[in-house]
Order: structure tokens, then C-alpha cells, then sequence
């Protein structure tokens, strides 16, 4: 007979104006990997920020291996053998990988001083052990986000941890960080860790895990075994309706170019060139896109587009004016919007509500403001109600919730329905869809196409390749910060797209005008 690790029985967690978690009941097999599925804002988050102590449930029992416990804190669910892994890491970016890991549990040798030697000693056998590869004397600013992720495995196992927690643990990672992790999570089983993974991406479920448990605003759905359904199964579980995975979109009709950038440079926060002599046009009615691994000068050249970085030399032009000394407001009156990679540091003020958010680009405008300055709170609290409802942006409190309460999916909708609502000439789309589930990646997709078709012109920057096939008319490469080839879409496969983000160019690749 199969024991069960963990028993969550009739969970139910409240915050102002929203239940969280409803009556929520779910079970996790001994040295088994479990899946939650659910769309964002669906609880899952919730549910296991309650099992690890960081929020206590209004009602509900916890049983680990059949005994009822109480998980008040972090530390009771540390003691319990309780590890998890958040989405938004916790660590000190100056300190090394072994000072990360035995914060708050700090290793005392003799005479009450540090013993950092015989901890960096223990991570480098963790390390090894599982299969991360991790240096304990790196430190954290100079590793890769997928290595801060290990980081933060390290530090689950240090503390002995035999049932895991990931949360979204692949939403900031490049492909090959995923099937890395993807590994990891494997030996971690091979080894007798119990483990759940908190995802709503459907490929990762049916690698990994055998069972999935759904959840949908707040509710159990049901609980299946991976291997007897299909990824279209889990969707419609997921978000109780069909979900469409192939976008349709009629031919691009491009028209004039509305943006060019012709031979730019740009330098990153570490003064080096992350962009080099680059070249490209964006026109009317057509999506570009820009593939390539993160790092490649991706982000840099999205920042010199927008005006939040200085371009070293080269231009920017929109249609056809010289737009390369303009500062950001001055690109976002000339008919620049931007749909930022990072959508808490650049697309959102966390503490302002979803009205204030809406009009951040044009609160100084009629009808929004008077002559003399005034703010008319109605009529963006009109326009907002408007927007949420036509964008489906789903916020607790209505247009007073603040814009850090609400879910992933949800910040993403309102910047898009933000940025569409200026009507710009060209928008610059990074990420729309990172770490979103595939109802939110299904909406967000169509508004994009339905911007192109009204003759806009877009540059979507995306490290998912099957986002980049799916909606792009062109497709740049690029890579080191240079444009490896430009194809027209149909007519190169995913594999070849991958073979040059890795730097190889293709000696038969030459510009495909629009």
C-alpha cells in the first residue's frame, strides 16, 4: 500500500475581497512527483505557501505521513522536512553561494567562530551528489539565473529536506536550463524526495510528473494520472473551456516601414557592446521576431529602442525621422509602446492601483487632466472599468485593487490593455507571455495578431520558439548581439532557428525584405 506524504484536507484561505484557496483537499504519494496545474490567480500558489508556513489557513488540517501537524512559520515546516523553492528567489547577491545557503542556520566551529569551510564543504558533496554543478565560493551576482535557481535547491537539501516545493521554477529559464532542471528533478526523485511542482506548463507536467492535481479560481477540479491524458486535456481542466494552441492569422499585408534601426550599438550596465552594428525594419500589418538565448543583446536593444538606454552609435528611426536622441516620453508621444520583458521593475508601479497603472503614459492628457493640472479621477476610473472588462482583467477590488496584488496573468493583461489603448505606431513586445498560463498565452496571442492586423507594426523579442513560429511574419536570429539571419516564416524549421541562437550563421541566409 502507498503511504501518502502529505495530506491537505478541506484547505480553505481567504484575503480582503477574494478565497484563495475554497474547500481545497489534496494528496501527495511518497517519493512521487506532483504536478499543480492552474491558471494564474487559481490558488496554487497559495495552497503551497500554506503547506510551507508562510500563510496560515482560515480552516483545514495538514497531515505529513499521517500525523496532523500545525505549520505556523517557515521554520516548523523547515523542522517537518519541508522545502520550497520560490518563483522570486531569496538571495543576497553579494554574498557567495555557501553564505546564501546557511543563512539563518549559520555553521559555529570552535571557539564560537564561523565554520564557512566545513559548509562550503557539504554544498560542494550536495552539489555533487544531485547533480547541480554548483561552485560554493561563486557569487551570486556573477552566476546565471538558472544557477540561482540550484542555489536555492542547495539550500532545501542542506536544511534536509525531503519533500520539495517548486514554484514555477521554470518561468525566468532559457530551453536549456528547462531540460536541465527537468533532470535535476529526476535525480531528486531517484533519491526518495517527495515532490510537487507548481507549473501550468503542460509539456513540464507530462515530463516529469506522475500525477496532477488542478485547481481553478480557488477550486479542486480533479486530480489525474499524467500518463492517461493528453496536454489538450489538462488545458480544458485548467481553464474549463477548449483551448486553442495554434493561433489563427491570416497572411501579413505589410505596408511602409515604420521602424528601422540602422547599424546600432549598444552597451550594457558593464559598459561592453551587447549590441553590435545592428540592422532591421519593422513594417506596417507585420510582426518581427527576434529569436535568439537569453543574453544575446535582447534586452539592451529593446532599451535602446524604447529610450531607456542610450545608443553608442548607429540610429533609431520612426517612420522615417531620426528618433535616436529622444527621451521616453518624447518615443512614447512619437508612437513607441512598449510591452516590457519585466513587467514587475518596468511595465507596473506595484502600490498604485490598476486606475493609476492604466493612465501612467497619459495622466497629464485630456480627459484624464485639466488645463490646470488637475486630475479628473472619474474619467480614468471610467476608462479603466472599460478597459479591464474589454482586456478580461480580473482584480479583486475592481479598478481600486492595487496592481502588486494581483496575478501574473492579470499584470500582464492590463500593460497590454495599457499599451493598446495609446494606439501606438510601433509595438515593441518582450516576454508576453513568460510564466503565464495557456488561457492568458491564448488571449494575449490574439490582441497581438489583432494589433498587427489593424496595421500595426510589432517587434516581438521571445525566447519561446514556438511563440516566435507561431505568430511572427519574419524571424531574426540573433546572436552576441548581432543578427545571424532574417527569414520569412514557413521557411525555416525550429531546429535551424536553434542551431543559429547558438551562433551558427547560415551561409545561405541574406535579409528577406517585408
Amino acid at each position: 500500500m502507498e503511504h501518502n506524504a502529505i495530506e491537505m484536507i478541506g484547505i480553505t484561505k481567504t484575503f480582503p475581497g477574494i478565497i484563495a484557496n475554497d474547500d481545497v483537499t489534496i494528496s501527495v504519494r511518497e517519493n512521487e512527483v506532483l504536478a499543480l496545474l492552474g491558471e494564474n490567480g487559481a490558488g496554487k500558489s497559495t495552497l503551497m505557501s500554506v503547506l510551507f508556513g508562510a500563510y496560515e489557513a482560515d480552516r483545514g488540517v495538514i497531515r505529513i505521513r499521517g500525523k496532523e501537524v500545525k505549520i505556523k512559520d517557515p521554520n516548523a515546516a523547515t523542522a517537518l522536512g519541508i522545502g520550497m523553492v520560490h518563483q522570486h528567489f531569496k538571495l543576497v547577491h553579494n554574498y557567495t553561494v555557501t553564505e546564501n545557503i546557511v543563512l539563518g542556520m549559520e555553521p559555529v566551529g570552535r571557539f564560537g567562530m564561523l565554520d564557512l569551510k566545513n559548509a562550503a564543504k557539504r554544498v560542494a558533496e550536495l552539489s555533487e551528489r544531485y547533480g547541480l554543478m554548483v561552485n560554493p565560493d561563486d557569487k551570486i551576482e556573477d552566476i546565471t539565473v538558472g544557477m540561482q535557481q540550484r542555489v536555492e535547491i542547495l539550500k532545501t537539501l542542506y536544511r534536509n529536506a525531503d519533500i520539495l516545493i517548486f514554484d514555477e521554477p521554470t518561468a525566468v529559464l532559457t530551453p536549456q536550463e528547462i531540460d536541465e532542471l527537468m533532470n535535476i528533478i529526476r535525480r531528486l526523485k531517484a533519491e526518495g524526495k517527495t515532490i510537487i511542482i507548481i507549473t501550468h506548463k503542460l509539456e513540464e507536467i507530462k515530463a516529469v510528473a506522475e500525477r496532477c492535481t488542478v485547481l481553478r479560481r480557488g477550486k479542486l477540479i480533479g486530480t489525474v494520472t499524467v500518463a492517461d491524458v493528453t496536454e489538450q486535456d489538462l488545458a480544458e481542466m485548467m481553464v474549463g473551456r477548449a483551448v486553442k494552441f495554434q493561433i489563427d492569422k491570416a497572411p501579413a499585408n505589410p505596408g511602409k516601414a515604420v521602424l528601422e534601426l540602422k547599424n546600432i550599438s549598444v552597451k550594457n550596465s558593464r559598459g561592453r557592446l551587447a549590441v553590435k552594428d545592428l540592422s532591421l525594419d519593422v513594417h506596417a500589418g507585420e510582426i518581427v521576431g527576434i529569436a535568439g538565448v537569453d543574453g544575446n543583446g535582447q534586452s539592451e536593444l529593446i532599451y535602446a529602442i524604447t529610450g531607456m538606454t542610450p545608443v553608442e552609435s548607429g540610429s533609431v528611426l520612426l517612420n522615417g525621422k531620426d528618433i535616436t536622441k529622444y527621451g521616453i516620453r518624447e518615443r512614447i508621444e512619437a508612437g513607441i509602446g512598449h510591452i516590457p520583458e519585466d513587467r514587475q521593475k518596468h511595465g507596473l508601479v506595484s502600490d498604485f492601483t490598476v486606475s493609476e497603472n492604466i493612465v501612467l503614459k497619459n495622466y497629464y492628457k485630456a480627459p484624464y487632466s485639466s488645463k490646470g493640472g488637475l486630475l479628473n479621477y472619474q474619467a480614468i476610473r471610467d476608462k479603466t472599468a472599460s478597459l479591464i472588462k474589454d482586456f478580461d482583467v480580473r482584480a479583486a477590488e475592481g479598478v481600486a485593487t492595487l496592481a502588486g496584488s494581483m496575478s501574473g496573468g492579470n499584470k500582464q493583461k492590463l500593460i497590454i490593455a495599457r499599451e493598446i489603448e495609446l494606439s501606438p505606431e510601433v509595438l515593441v513586445v518582450a516576454q508576453p507571455t513568460r510564466g503565464l498560463d495557456v488561457g492568458a498565452i491564448e488571449y494575449i496571442r490574439k490582441r497581438i495578431v489583432d494589433e498587427r492586423d489593424k496595421g500595426r507594426a510589432i517587434l516581438l523579442v521571445s525566447f519561446e520558439l514556438d511563440e516566435i513560429m507561431n505568430l511572427c511574419d519574419r524571424i531574426a536570429t540573433i546572436s552576441k548581439g548581432s543578427i545571424a539571419g532574417i527569414f520569412k516564416a514557413g521557411e525555416v524549421t525550429e531546429r535551424e532557428i536553434g542551431v543559429m541562437m547558438a551562433g551558427s550563421k547560415n551561409k545561405n541566409t541574406k535579409e528577406v525584405p517585408a
